[in-house]
C-alpha cells in the first residue's frame, strides 16, 4: 500500500510502498478515505517534542475510512462500518483515569500517528475499542478534522464552563478556533474572536462570533474588558502572548483554558492577581470517545461547519509548509479515495 513515511526527523516525508497491516486480536484494518492534517503531525514528523515518536512513522490521527477486516474478539464494529481513528489509539482501560472518564490522561496510552502508525496511508490498523463510528450523512472530509480539531475544541469549551449569557473569548481563529467559536455558540455563550488576520475574523463572524478583535490594530484585553470581561478565554493561538492576553481579558472568577502548544513553552502570569481575582487556569487535552460521539452528532444535526480544503497525499510536504507558514484558512484534509 501507499503511505507517507517519516524516516528521519531532519528530512521530508517520502511516499513509499509498505506492507498492508493485518489485524490482531481486538484490532481492525481500515481502508482510509480521508486523513486530516493536524499541526501535531508536523511536530511528530520533525521530532519537536521531548518524547519522540517511533521511526519509521506513518503520521496522521484524523483518519476516516471503511472497516475492511476485523481480527479475533472484535465486537464493537463490523466490516463495512465507517469509522474515525483518533489521537487516543489505545489506553489501558483499567487505571483511575480510564475508569473515571479521563482516559485521555492514561499514562499507558499509545497515540495514533505517534507511537502507532496513522492515517497517512491507504490502510491503517486500529484498536476496535478506540475508534468512533461516523454517523450517516457526515462527509468523510468533514469527519477527519472533527476527529481531532473538533473533539479538542469541544472538550475545551466544555471545560471552560461556557453557558447561556456567559462571555467566551477565543484567541486564534484557524483550524481549531473556527470550531471553538461554533461550540461556544452552541453552548449559548456570547463569543469574542481574537486573531491578527482580518480574513479569519471575517470567518469567525460568519460562524457566529458576536464580536471580533484584530490584535494587531487593537488591544484585545481592553476591547474584551470594555464588554465586561470574559467569563472564559480559550487560547488556541500558538503564541505565548495570546495566552497572556487571554488571561488579562478575564473578569473576576474567570477561567483560562490552555489548548495550543507553542514552540516557546512558557508564559508569565501573575500570582497576586490570580489569587485575588479567583482565576482558574486549566489545561485541556483532546476529548474522550464519548466527546467525539457528541461532536459527530452535532455535525450530523447541521449545527457545525468544517472549513477545510482537500489535498492529495503526495502533496504532504507542500501541505506541511503551508501550515507552518500560516497560509491555510483552517484545515487541510488528504483525500485518498481516488
Amino acid at each position: 500500500m501507499k503511505a507517507a513515511v517519516v524516516h528521519n526527523f531532519a528530512n521530508e516525508l517520502t511516499i513509499d510502498e509498505v506492507p498492508k497491516p493485518e489485524p490482531g486480536p481486538g484490532e481492525i484494518v481500515v481502508k482510509i478515505e480521508t486523513s486530516g492534517l493536524c499541526h501535531t503531525d508536523i511536530h511528530a514528523a520533525h521530532g519537536d517534542w521531548p518524547v519522540k515518536p517511533k521511526l519509521p512513522l506513518i503520521p496522521g490521527h484524523e483518519g476516516v475510512g471503511i472497516v475492511e477486516c476485523v481480527g479475533p474478539e472484535v465486537t464493537e464494529v463490523a466490516e463495512g462500518d465507517r469509522v474515525a481513528i483518533p489521537w487516543l489509539g489505545v489506553a489501558c482501560g483499567v487505571c483511575d483515569y480510564c475508569t473515571s472518564g479521563w482516559e485521555t490522561l492514561c499514562e499507558k496510552q499509545l497515540n495514533t500517528g505517534y507511537f502507532i502508525d496513522g492515517g497517512y496511508a491507504e490502510y491503517a490498523k486500529a484498536s476496535a475499542k478506540y475508534v468512533a463510528k461516523v454517523p450517516d450523512g457526515v462527509d468523510p472530509l468533514d469527519a477527519a478534522p472533527l476527529t481531532c480539531a473538533g473533539v479538542t475544541t469541544y472538550k475545551a469549551v466544555k471545560l471552560s464552563g461556557a453557558r447561556p449569557a456567559s462571555t467566551v473569548a477565543v484567541f486564534g481563529i484557524g483550524g481549531l478556533g473556527h470550531l471553538a467559536v461554533q461550540y461556544a455558540k452552541i453552548f449559548g455563550a456570547r463569543v469574542v474572536a481574537v486573531d491578527v488576520v482580518d480574513e479569519k475574523l471575517e470567518l469567525a463572524r460568519e460562524l457566529g462570533a458576536d464580536h471580533t478583535v484584530n490584535a494587531l490594530t487593537e488591544d484585545p484585553v481592553q476591547a474584551i474588558k470594555d464588554l465586561g470581561g470574559a467569563d472564559a478565554a480559550i487560547s488556541v493561538a500558538v503564541a505565548p502572548t495570546a495566552f497572556e492576553q487571554a488571561y488579562s481579558s478575564l473578569r473576576r472568577g474567570g477561567k483560562l483554558v490552555f489548548v495550543a502548544l507553542p514552540a516557546d513553552n512558557h508564559v508569565q502570569l501573575p500570582i497576586f492577581e490570580t489569587v485575588l481575582n479567583g482565576i482558574t487556569i486549566v489545561g485541556s487535552i483532546v476529548g474522550t470517545r464519548g466527546d467525539l460521539d457528541e461532536v459527530f452528532r452535532l455535525h450530523q444535526q447541521g449545527l457545525t461547519k468544517v472549513i477545510r480544503e482537500a489535498r492529495r497525499l503526495d502533496e504532504v510536504n507542500t501541505c506541511f509548509e503551508e501550515v507552518e507558514k500560516g497560509q491555510v484558512k483552517a484545515r487541510l484534509v488528504f483525500d485518498l479515495r481516488s
